[in-house]
């Protein structure tokens, strides 16, 4: 197992270094230092030597890659591709063209967003498997009729109307939270519940319908007959066989979404002043260590 997680690690090195390269072409080759230097200044017809000046300011006034006036190392070290590019393998983000730090800056917003997008990672996780295994015990009955219904319309509407609605319902009308805003410490709980539940309440639809999917391709196998046949209960069944079953298709879907709860996060960071970051490697291995937990045959390769 651990022979199988180091090389899934290595395997992430050189795709890090070829989005570090991409990276580095889209802001420094196509849109290349002169032209962020007359983008910046603002002025249409800006001279030559407010460029360069402004270039010398910022440390765009290097080669991009290799320098040939330079001694030793510094052929390779004084150029614009270590000092903005490779860098930050060392987790040096330098500074924005404002002057601000961009490490520090991450630091600062890591934790708001994060107390947003793991309760609602985590507890959406629990109510969306909870309500999909209720519809899979009660399948082909009424109640998993309305459920899957239920699913239905909630895919139906916006994430605007969840964020909105609950602002107007909680905050304007029933005054129980902050409309906007954030506290750190203790204070945090009141400006992060009612984001978390929104963002609970926006995935129910199409996580619950998606993994009761799962439960019924699953249900459906030759093991749950032979289950049934050795005289376990339906719920033994379900939860014990048809559960861990599932599971990897579930990681599956689960674990990647992990690096985009930053991105998804933005929508509702933004309508509640939440000033956090708003932002697939790391969870590509999430996923493969997920598998060797789950999976005994991962384990072999």
């Amino acid at each position: 197992m651990i022979a199988y997680l180091v090389r899934r690690i290595l395997y992430a090195i050189p795709i890090l270094i070829g989005v570090n390269l991409l990276t580095f072409a889209l802001f420094f080759v196509v849109n290349t230092p002169d032209d962020m230097a007359r983008m910046q200044l603002g002025i249409k017809r800006v001279t030559p030597e407010a460029i360069e000046k402004w270039k010398q300011q910022h440390g765009y006034d290097k080669p991009l890659l290799f320098n040939a006036a330079a001694n030793n190392a510094g052929k390779l070290t004084n150029t614009i591709f270590f000092e903005k590019s490779a860098s930050m393998f060392a987790f040096d983000f330098g500074y924005s063209d404002d002057g601000r730090s961009i490490g520090r800056e991450i630091a600062a917003r890591m934790m708001p967003s994060l107390a947003v997008a793991l309760p609602t990672f985590f507890v959406g996780l629990l109510v969306y498997l909870t309500f999909a295994l209720l519809m899979t015990l009660f399948r082909a009955t009424a109640l998993d009729v309305a459920g899957v219904a239920l699913c239905v319309v909630l895919m139906s509407v916006s994430g605007l109307f969840y964020i909105i609605g609950g602002q107007f319902l909680a905050s304007k009308l029933w005054h129980w939270v902050p409309i906007s805003g954030y506290a750190g410490g203790a204070d945090s709980l009141k400006f992060v519940l009612w984001p978390v539940l929104i963002g609970v309440a926006g995935g129910v639809g199409s996580s619950s319908r998606w993994y009761r999917t799962i439960f019924l391709e699953e249900i459906g196998k030759d093991y749950v007959r032979t289950a049934r046949a050795k005289g376990l209960s339906e719920l033994r069944v379900l939860f014990r066989h048809v559960l861990k079953n599932a599971m990897i298709p579930i990681l599956t879907g689960v674990v990647v979404v992990i690096p985009l709860l930053f991105m998804g996060s933005l929508l509702t960071e933004s309508f509640f002043g939440i000033p956090g970051l708003g932002r697939y490697i790391a969870g590509l291995i999430l996923t493969d260590i997920s598998y060797t937990m789950v999976d005994p045959r991962v384990r072999l390769q």
